[in-house]
């Protein structure tokens, strides 16, 4: 077992609001917590960015994660979705 962080990361732009609840944060943290759960990843710690643009990483829940990555307390990261801009 470890200690690590599993780092479950949100994210809400002002333009992703307007597609409604799914993908509101509360939503993404529900999500992500079941499945952190249902695959044995522990020590989840939530960090969150709402209403800021996907298009910077100036996030301050962004920058918090990295910064544990960074430190080596973080095992694996988990997002609802990824996106590619290619």
């Amino acid at each position: 077992m470890t200690d690590k962080i599993t780092a479950l990361y949100c994210r809400l732009s002002q333009d992703d609001m307007l597609q409604g609840e799914s993908n509101s944060i509360t939503n993404q943290k529900a999500i992500l917590k079941k499945y952190a759960e249902d695959n044995g990843f522990s020590n989840p710690v939530f960090y969150v960015d709402d209403g800021v643009s996907g298009t910077t990483f100036e996030r301050d829940g962004f920058k918090a994660m990295m910064a544990d990555v960074e430190a080596g307390k973080v095992g694996i990261v988990i997002t609802k979705d990824i996106i590619s801009l290619n």
